[in-house]
């Protein structure tokens, strides 16, 4: 009887140890990806494929961030490995689960993007416009919006998960009228504005500097109606890599203290 009892003893002991040990497992401090594992791997970087920043023209690459991405990789003497994404709601799950490192965009800085992502300082300022289809003289004017409190009760366009659907929601509160907000998956923000060109939505909402670059290939749009003000605009890394925040920073700020020809 006493053996019995001993040997029960023991297989619940035993139990208890391995459902500890499974319980550890499930609660353990994720690995840390740093500088110092990045160094001894490849320096994992995501942008968009636009003509902004990142596009292929004949048999060259090129695009602001390109240009970045390729001059940290000659300053860092890292190997940088640069993907393409169309939506930032994927990067910031992919820089989490540590697919990416740095998400290398144009992104607001604002207090909901803080409170997820740690920003670079801030490298563009920027701000986010309404595109539209100008006016030709026909019915069809009776879309255009000349000022923002026109939008109520309009559908406005933005990929899924835009920074942009914040500052709309706000803007709703400001005029007092619903904005509805329209969220196109697996759309990027260029291929919105071609869609507003062709007539198959009427409005999106990007940043201006991208709207600019589509202006020539798409004449008929009008892009004067703003939608916020100016902001600033970083880079992002995960919350739990500051010695690569801190590589970055010096790095960027090589970047932009160097003259123009000295940066290709």
């Amino acid at each position: 009887m006493k053996n019995k009892s001993k040997g029960l003893f023991l297989s619940v002991i035993v139990l208890l140890g391995i459902a500890f040990i499974r319980i550890r497992m499930h609660y353990r401090t994720p690995e840390v990806r740093d500088y110092e594992q990045i160094a001894a791997d490849t320096l994992r970087m995501v942008t968009e494929y636009n003509s902004v920043d990142y596009y292929v023209s004949g048999d060259t690459i090129a695009g602001v961030q390109y240009d970045l991405c390729k001059f940290i990789e000659r300053r860092s003497g890292l190997p940088v490995a640069i993907s393409l994404e169309n939506s930032l709601e994927t990067c910031m799950g992919k820089l989490e689960n540590k697919t990416y490192d740095v998400i290398a965009l144009s992104i607001p800085i604002t207090k909901k993007n803080n409170e997820r992502l740690a920003f670079t300082e801030p490298i563009t300022r920027d701000k986010q416009v309404l595109v539209q289809r100008k006016k030709t003289g026909k019915e069809d004017d009776s879309l255009f919006v000349g000022n923002q409190i026109q939008l109520a009760n309009r559908t406005v366009f933005v990929p899924e998960n835009s920074p942009a659907i914040l500052r709309l929601k706000n803007l709703s509160e400001e005029i007092a009228e619903h904005i509805h907000i329209g969220q196109i998956s697996n759309y990027t923000a260029e291929q919105l504005i071609e869609m507003v060109s062709t007539g198959k939505i009427d409005y999106v909402v990007v940043n201006r500097e991208l709207a600019i670059k589509n202006l020539k290939q798409f004449p008929n749009i009008d892009i004067k109606t703003d939608i916020s003000f100016t902001q600033l605009q970083a880079w992002a890394v995960r919350k739990n890599a500051p010695i690569l925040l801190d590589s970055l920073n010096v790095w960027i700020a090589d970047y932009f203290s160097l003259p123009l020809q000295r940066k290709k």
